[in-house]
């Protein structure tokens, strides 16, 4: 049964491989990707700034960050844990030792949330470490200056240490994203099989601005220098089609099968730890903070309810392009 049924897949992917119609698609994809992913990120950021200080600035941040947390949960876990599964089970690969004994899939999700686990904990302590001269400092000015000064010092204490650990947040989760973003490009740009490519033009420039649209309201709460925004958003555009690119320099000059076993088990491996590393931040660093530490939400319930419809509004949409892409 298992031979009969990868006979029938390799015919099928036959019948849709033309090399010509498939590198136009790709040219295509290039340009429409790049300016979506740059109109999803940038949004955010922009009308940040256009009501930055306005009444309503802070709860649509905060509405807007829980529809980004839905995003990428919906992303890590309807489409790209279920690709890195199915990459692994190909019957080319399933077949084979180690492959065939452990589902490797979900070992390598753990150790991508471990590693983003990790790589928190560590950001996080170094932060802690660095504010804590001046905090020192501060406290002898305290034994001098009175309780009511002591307060509004722990007080601004507080909001930058929030600010840089939404910094934080903001780049892990960035990186978190490209790593998702390149394998993407770079499996679509090996790819000769014109029936995967035409529907995935479309659905990954979707992907692109409700990815973008989260990674860029996390970004605008962040508070960054223009200049560093102006990067973030540059990268976030360009990785996936310069995944793209590389793909299809990759078969121009080896001839690689995306098909392969080898290529199928890469895609899974690398497909894994970037699920994990999603999970984690959704999970962890954007829905966990909101929703039990913030003090705006947890102090006004109808907000609360708000950011939750957002979450799943997000969660939708994003789970919605799992019949295209």
């Amino acid at each position: 049964m298992a031979s009969s049924a990868c006979v029938t897949d390799l015919a099928r992917a036959a019948a849709c491989r033309d090399g010509a119609a498939a590198a136009h698609l790709k040219v295509v994809s290039i340009f429409v990707i790049f300016v979506t992913s740059v109109v999803g990120m940038s949004s955010p950021v922009l009308l940040a700034g256009i009501f930055r200080g306005k009444p309503l600035y802070d709860k649509a941040i905060v509405v807007i960050k829980c529809f980004a947390a839905g995003v990428i949960l919906s992303t890590s876990l309807v489409h790209v844990l279920p690709d890195a599964y199915a990459a692994l089970a190909d019957c080319h690969v399933a077949s084979r030792h180690p492959w065939k004994d452990f589902p490797f899939a979900g070992l390598v999700t753990l150790l991508g949330a471990l590693l983003a686990l990790f790589v928190d904990l560590v950001a996080s302590s170094h932060v802690e470490h660095a504010q804590y001269a001046p905090v020192v400092g501060q406290e002898k000015e305290l034994e001098l200056g009175g309780s009511c000064h002591g307060s509004g010092g722990d007080s601004e204490r507080n909001e930058e240490l929030a600010k840089l650990k939404q910094r934080l947040v903001s780049q892990v989760l960035e990186i978190g994203i490209i790593f998702h973003s390149v394998i993407i490009g770079v499996t679509m740009g090996m790819s000769q099989n014109v029936c995967t490519i035409r529907p995935l033009v479309a659905a990954l420039a979707f992907h692109q601005i409700f990815e973008g649209m989260g990674l860029g309201g996390c970004v605008a709460q962040a508070g960054f220098r223009v200049g560093t925004i102006a990067y973030m958003c540059f990268m976030f555009a360009v990785t996936t089609p310069m995944g793209i690119m590389l793909g299809m320099a990759l078969f121009s000059l080896t001839g690689y099968d995306d098909s392969s076993p080898n290529a199928l088990i890469m895609e899974g491996l690398l497909g894994s730890i970037s699920s994990g590393i999603l999970i984690y931040m959704a999970l962890v660093d954007l829905i966990a903070v909101d929703f039990f530490h913030n003090k705006l939400i947890n102090s006004n319930p109808p907000l609360k309810k708000i950011s939750f419809l957002a979450l799943t509004l997000g969660s939708a949409a994003m789970s919605i392009l799992a019949l295209w892409a």
